[in-house]
């Protein structure tokens, strides 16, 4: 029988506390806000009970509380951590997940990018938190959709972001035969609650990213760079169903690596898109700073 421990974690809002616990305890995103929201998480029911428990989030490793205004965590965490320690440990239910995860009301539309192999599927709600790329299926081991996509033998690459699925094709198959197909099947895997990308996995990420940003240490040029790309390139690539991520910066020759990720790699037009776009807009805005823009794989 697992053994749980947890971890009391402040957060950005000073009336939320994270409760991070040492093993996961669901697939799902839960946010309730009263006890009749609660009817299929027994845990949120009993925390509800706490006469200063505005809202329970569950996810992943970890519970989340939000409090009312009539105490201070430091006077109750202790106890709502020790209260929260028994309940795991003694194997009590967290969520009904078989109850809660019923056809959820997704719709998907695909929408056509600059690149002509490749197809962006966008959902009305979000699917991942990070950014994943898949070249192949053994890439997708971690990923049931992606997985799933490359049977269809017409699949090369899929690419995922917050609310988009984006597929790039062989050109053995037309978008004409084959976008519907591709709707519907992403339309009912994301309706029927299925893991997009598992949980392991986004944990993983997740603390991947914020060990980057911790070690990271560029320098002034190169922060720059990546605030540029960050406030005005990236949410127009995400909408043309890509991505793009600085790599580095050449002092000496100015020039600026980065990678391109979905619809944006292999795409025809990236080339005009780097030298008459991102180029452009970084030599009007740092000056003679730069000189060039390359992209390391296309």
């Amino acid at each position: 029988m697992k053994e749980f421990n947890i971890t009391v974690v402040d957060t950005n809002n000073p009336k939320i506390l994270k409760f991070e616990v040492n093993h996961f305890l669901v697939k799902g995103n839960y946010e309730l806000k009263n006890i009749d929201e609660a009817k299929d998480s027994p845990l949120a029911q009993q925390l509800f009970y706490l006469p200063f428990i505005k809202t329970v989030y569950i996810s992943g490793n970890f519970i989340a509380l939000e409090r009312f205004d009539i105490v201070e965590w430091d006077d109750v965490k202790d106890e709502v951590a020790q209260q929260l320690v028994d309940y795991l440990n003694a194997g009590e239910p967290i969520v009904n997940e078989e109850t809660t995860q019923k056809k959820q009301p997704i719709t998907v539309y695909a929408e056509v990018t600059p690149n002509p192999a490749a197809m962006k599927f966008v959902s009305n709600k979000k699917i991942v938190p990070y950014t994943y790329e898949f070249k192949n299926i053994d890439d997708a081991k971690d990923s049931q959709l992606a997985r799933e996509l490359f049977h269809f033998p017409f699949v090369k690459e899929v690419f995922f972001d917050e609310n988009y699925v984006s597929v790039s094709k062989y050109e053995v198959a037309d978008w004409n035969d084959i976008t519907m197909e591709l709707r519907e099947f992403i339309r009912n895997f994301l309706a029927d609650g299925k893991e997009v990308v598992s949980p392991e996995t986004v944990q993983k990420t997740k603390e991947t990213v914020e060990q980057s940003v911790a070690d990271t240490n560029y320098d002034d040029t190169s922060q720059q760079i990546i605030d540029i790309l960050e406030e005005y390139v990236k949410p127009a690539v995400a909408s043309d169903g890509g991505n793009i991520l600085f790599q580095s910066y050449e002092e000496d020759s100015k020039t600026v690596n980065v990678i391109l990720q979905g619809a944006c790699s292999g795409c025809p037009s990236s080339t005009f898109t780097l030298k008459n776009g991102i180029e452009t807009m970084l030599k009007n805005m740092m000056g003679d700073k730069i000189n060039q823009v390359v992209a390391l794989n296309g």
